[in-house]
C-alpha cells in the first residue's frame, strides 16, 4: 500500500466538519494542530498592534493513495476553499511510515473495492 499525507489549513470553526467529512470519505484518523498562523497575498489587518485574523488549525491525514483525491476534494468542499483566505489543502507522497498497521488492515478491503 502507498500513502499520501494531506495537510489542510482551515478556519478553526470548520475543523470538526472537515475531519468528519474526511472520515466519511475514507480517512481513518487525523492529527489537529491548533492555532496555526499564516499569511496570504494580503497582510493581516491589525488594531493597535493586535492581529485581527481568524484562528486556523492545521489538520493532517495519512490516507491510502487511491482514496486521497476524493478525500482532498471533500475537504476542499466542506472547508469552502473557493474563496481567498478561507484555507487550503494539499497532498504529499509518504515514502515510509510506521505506527498505523491496524489502519492498514482495515483499509485493505476498502482499497480492493476501489481498484
Amino acid at each position: 500500500m502507498h500513502f499520501k499525507l494531506l495537510i489542510s489549513l482551515i478556519e478553526e470553526d470548520k475543523t470538526d466538519q472537515v475531519v468528519r467529512a474526511a472520515r466519511e470519505a475514507g480517512a481513518t484518523g487525523a492529527t489537529v494542530i491548533n492555532h496555526a498562523r499564516g499569511e496570504g497575498l494580503k497582510v493581516a489587518k491589525s488594531f493597535f498592534g493586535l492581529a485581527l485574523e481568524t484562528n486556523r488549525d492545521m489538520v493532517m491525514f495519512i490516507v491510502e493513495e487511491h482514496l486521497s483525491r476524493h478525500i482532498l476534494e471533500r475537504i476542499g468542499e466542506v472547508g469552502e476553499f473557493g474563496e481567498p483566505g478561507t484555507g487550503m489543502v494539499f497532498q504529499l507522497d509518504v515514502e515510509d511510515a510506521l505506527g498505523f498497521s491496524s489502519q492498514i488492515e482495515r483499509l485493505s478491503d476498502v482499497v480492493e473495492e476501489q481498484i
